[in-house]
């Protein structure tokens, strides 16, 4: 039976079977072009060496075998950036060594193998299959093979919570989804989970809702209408429910 359990305060969250996981996503290493056309500025190799400094942090304190990476690694698509040559491998170096690691490319990923090293075990886009749950980044529809999963774990939205009246305002969230599994897997009966995990990196996404911009999931499009949500910040308060999903993803 896995056991899934996300991490207090984090943006990740631990599924646990044989081995133990640590599942994060959207690192979008190389984002500072576009951060900086906001004009915002971060400081240079200050956004990498914190993104390792935390993903390092919950490693010790979790002591998973694996770290599942669900993409969006790089933040340009097609192109490789000069950021992005320096910093990706830099970060999978000071990872690796540690614990395996697995990527699930997402969208963005692009020519992300020749960013990695030989001992990544890069998969599939559509996603991997532990026990019940389909691991995936969420920019593509799952295989109707993959129709007897009761959950999915997914990137890719970066959801955020917008209310300039609440002191929560900008601020990361976790939006779990219950949803009938048809919409998804025409051939499945019964209902589906669906957990969408906020983005890793902590600069990536807009602070305000004006400069906000949905990811759209072909997956998320299937059920919004029909779903019912719990919408959670990253210290566990729950904020609101399915009657805001559309806000948000």
């Amino acid at each position: 039976m896995v056991v899934t359990r996300i991490i207090d305060s984090e943006p990740a969250l631990i599924l646990e079977e044989v081995k133990k996981n640590l599942v994060i996503s959207d690192l979008h290493i190389g984002f500072e072009h576009k951060f900086s056309s906001n004009k915002n500025i971060v400081e240079k190799n200050s956004s990498i060496n914190e993104i390792i400094s935390n993903v390092t942090k919950i490693i010790k304190k979790e002591n998973p075998d694996t770290l599942i990476l669900l993409g969006d690694i790089k933040s340009s698509i097609q192109t490789i950036t000069k950021s992005e040559w320096r910093d990706i491998p830099y970060f999978f170096e000071e990872i690796k060594n540690s614990l395996d690691v697995i990527l699930i490319p997402g969208n963005h990923d692009g020519n992300i193998d020749k960013l990695i090293p030989n001992d990544v075990t890069l998969i599939s886009s559509k996603g991997m299959i532990i026990e019940d749950v389909l691991l995936t980044h969420g920019h593509t529809m799952p295989s109707e093979n993959y129709s007897n999963v009761n959950n999915i774990i997914m990137g890719h939205i970066h959801p955020v919570y917008f209310n300039e009246n609440s002191l929560l305002n900008g601020e990361r969230i976790w939006i779990s989804i219950k949803a009938q599994k048809s919409e998804i897997f025409s051939s499945a009966k019964g209902k589906i989970n669906i957990t969408i995990i906020p983005s890793f990196n902590p600069y990536f996404y807009a602070t305000q809702k004006k400069y906000y911009k949905k990811s759209i999931s072909p997956i998320i499009e299937k059920i919004k209408e029909t779903t019912i949500a719990k919408i959670v910040t990253l210290d566990g308060t729950i904020i609101g429910n399915e009657s805001i999903l559309n806000d948000l993803i």
